[in-house]
């Protein structure tokens, strides 16, 4: 059995926040992106050290591949599988899932046994924890490989139930979605729900800023595959394309 360890290349599947924020924490990574344009923005994003594809096959050499697209099951699902068929039979293959059932993106992988979730915070380069889950029958190696993975790139490991949601994001919206619940019923200020929970519970950021920085369509979707009651004020915004920082409107404007 080879050891885990911390200098294998990691190869990344995606070229959005996390998958960009992943490959700025590695320093040395291979990412595909999957679009010419969508490359030429990640490059803008990461240092010199990280290779930037449009080849999936480019991955291959990669001795764990973080899967880290859209939060979208069918989308994912299908990328593991391109991906279960092509990697080598040492890779390790993971998912940057935050909601999604770990159980059904490691049976479309085709290889359950080295197969983790791999849930990193955004922002990357500021948040420590990752949670780590792992299908039935995952190996002992694929245990090891990933935690050395991420106290490789400067991360807490905590092992989390393989659950939708795992652990922080169970807790987390429903507290998230009810801050919208009170604002919308009592017709209050964003500012005002954000500065008692600031000043008040001493978070480092208010609810609905903090919704805005995740982006509003994947709190929806985080919210649907948990089984929490999205509310409907966040589901409008969604429908007009207002989806937080990242469309420059939101609960707040940027």
């Amino acid at each position: 059995m080879s050891q885990p360890t911390p200098s294998e290349r990691l190869g990344i599947a995606g070229s959005g926040a996390i998958a960009c924020g992943l490959a700025n924490v590695a320093g040395q990574a291979t990412l595909w992106a999957r679009s010419d344009d969508s490359a030429q923005r990640a490059r803008a994003k990461v240092p010199l050290g990280v290779e930037v594809t449009t080849e999936l096959g480019d991955l291959v050499g990669c001795g764990i591949v973080v899967e880290a697209v859209v939060e979208e099951l069918e989308v994912k699902k299908a990328l593991l599988a391109e991906l279960g068929g092509l990697l080598g039979p040492e890779t390790l293959l993971t998912t940057s899932t935050s909601s999604l059932a770990v159980s059904e993106l490691a049976q479309a992988s085709g290889r359950p046994e080295r197969f983790a979730a791999l849930h990193v915070f955004n922002p990357v380069d500021k948040m420590d924890l990752v949670e780590l889950a792992y299908p039935e029958g995952a190996t002992r190696e694929t245990h090891l490989r990933t935690r050395a993975l991420c106290e490789s790139i400067g991360k807490t490991a905590v092992e989390v139930p393989p659950e939708p949601g795992f652990v922080v994001n169970r807790l987390l919206f429903p507290f998230l979605f009810s801050a919208v619940e009170l604002m919308a019923a009592h017709d209050l200020d964003v500012e005002v729900v954000d500065t008692c929970m600031k000043l008040g519970a001493a978070h480092r950021m208010g609810p609905l800023a903090l919704l805005d920085l995740v982006g509003l369509d994947v709190a929806a979707a985080i919210g649907d595959a948990i089984g929490a009651e999205v509310p409907a004020r966040l589901r409008e915004l969604v429908a007009e394309g207002n989806l937080g920082r990242k469309s420059g409107e939101g609960f707040y404007s940027y």
